[in-house]
């Protein structure tokens, strides 16, 4: 990602981060107070972005991998509260564990 980019990724994030609408003049703004140079298409594409997606979900679904993601992010903790609840617990599981018998079935030890 080039520093323009990342320049206006942070912008955009603060401006949502403080409940202030995302504009292209805002960016502007916020990226020339950080003394970075952008290109000037970049502050209008992030605020066409900002405008057209909701900011709450691509911060959620960074990294998600596509469309099919969030469907088997969420078939996941269905998935594994399953797996949880069929877990026996400690409690039920309170058996000895059994020793070698070898010596008891034949009746001598190893070293005997």
């Amino acid at each position: 990602m080039a520093n323009s980019e990342i320049a206006c990724t942070y912008a955009t994030l603060i401006l949502h981060d403080d409940g202030i609408s995302v504009t292209a003049e805002k960016i502007a703004a916020l990226v020339k107070a950080a003394n970075v140079t952008v290109e000037s298409y970049w502050p209008s594409l992030f605020a066409k972005l900002a405008e057209n997606r909701n900011i709450e979900d691509l911060i959620l679904n960074a990294g998600s991998g596509g469309v099919a993601a969030p469907a088997a992010m969420a078939a996941a903790p269905a998935a594994a509260a399953g797996t949880v609840a069929a877990a026996p617990s400690v409690e039920d599981k309170k058996e000895e564990p059994k020793e070698d018998s070898d010596d008891e079935d034949l009746g001598f030890g190893l070293f005997d």
